[in-house]
């Protein structure tokens, strides 16, 4: 299965190097405008630093990829923060190291490795997360096949929402991508074919020591009904 790693969380860290103090940041995005929004805000922040240099990737397949010098000579500042994130395989990623300098030349070679420190502590101050394609599946079914269905969905450890008792009992289940013939079967074994199952869009979660997550902001409504897909 296609998977990919992002940081868990924002982080800050600081080295001093040659008098130079270079102060690491890491942070999950999820697009390139809260890339975008949360670099102008450390911008903001150290508006008077020398330099904030900066990377970061977005997508699963890094399909955008931004990096700036912001000043310091060419290739030796957004350049060694982007290898850090491909090194560790990194997407949905921001990376900004500020420099206020200290008054000391480090030169090419320094500032690579300079930079290239200060990003990788900040990721690791960050924490890494693996992030897997799941698919959403609405599913309904009537009130006594309710035990029999949670419990099997629960071997599989398989990621679900809260259920919602109302006429039926409504389920919200993460499927792994390419396991949803098996959710299929699960169900309709389970129910005894008495089961109203719709399998929605892909979506990415992140996994923590092996378990996969659901945020919150991916819960909605349940609401519709298909016939089961086959």
């Amino acid at each position: 299965m296609e998977t990919y790693q992002t940081v868990g969380r924002q982080s800050e860290v600081e080295i001093v190097i040659k008098k130079s103090r270079f102060i690491g940041r890491a942070a999950p995005v999820a697009s390139e405008e809260e890339a975008v929004s949360l670099l102008e805000a450390i911008r903001r922040k150290h508006w008077d630093a020398t330099h904030n240099c900066y990377a970061y990737t977005i997508g699963p397949h890094s399909e955008i990829q931004r990096s700036s010098d912001d000043g310091e000579p060419a290739g030796t500042a957004g350049r060694p923060i982007l290898e850090v994130l491909h090194h560790m395989n990194l997407r949905d990623t921001l990376v900004v190291v500020t420099r206020y300098f200290g008054g000391v030349l480090l030169g090419a070679g320094g500032l690579v490795r300079a930079y290239g420190h200060a990003a990788s502590e900040a990721v690791r101050a960050a924490g890494i997360l693996s992030r897997r394609p799941y698919v959403r599946v609405r599913i309904r079914i009537p009130y006594p096949a309710f035990g029999k269905l949670d419990h099997r969905l629960a071997q599989r450890g398989w990621p679900r929402e809260e259920p919602v008792f109302a006429e039926d009992v409504r389920l919200t289940v993460y499927v792994p991508r390419g396991r949803e013939h098996e959710c299929q079967s699960v169900a309709a074994d389970a129910t005894g074919g008495q089961v109203d199952l719709r399998f929605e869009e892909e979506v990415w979660l992140d996994e923590v020591d092996g378990a996969a997550r659901v945020p919150s902001a991916l819960s909605g409504d349940f609401s519709g009904s298909n016939s089961p897909e086959g």
